[in-house]
């Protein structure tokens, strides 16, 4: 089943986002991995998924 993060694109375009095991819910948001890994554990025990929200959306289709 796919997510949509296009709230996530709104909110945190550019940074790094700390997101819990269910990959909707943030945990932590920031400039660095490692400020945000640090923020996450604040929260949990468990490790966060850990993904970068681009500043831009741009589609990319690969021709051979």
């Amino acid at each position: 089943m796919s997510k949509d993060w296009t709230k996530l694109y709104k909110k945190y375009k550019g940074l790094w986002v700390a997101l819990a095991s269910d990959e909707i819910t943030v945990l932590a948001s920031g400039k660095t991995v490692k400020e945000v890994i640090l923020k996450a554990k604040k929260k949990t025990s468990d490790m966060p998924v850990l993904t970068r929200i681009p500043e831009t959306l741009t589609a990319y289709v690969g021709a051979l």
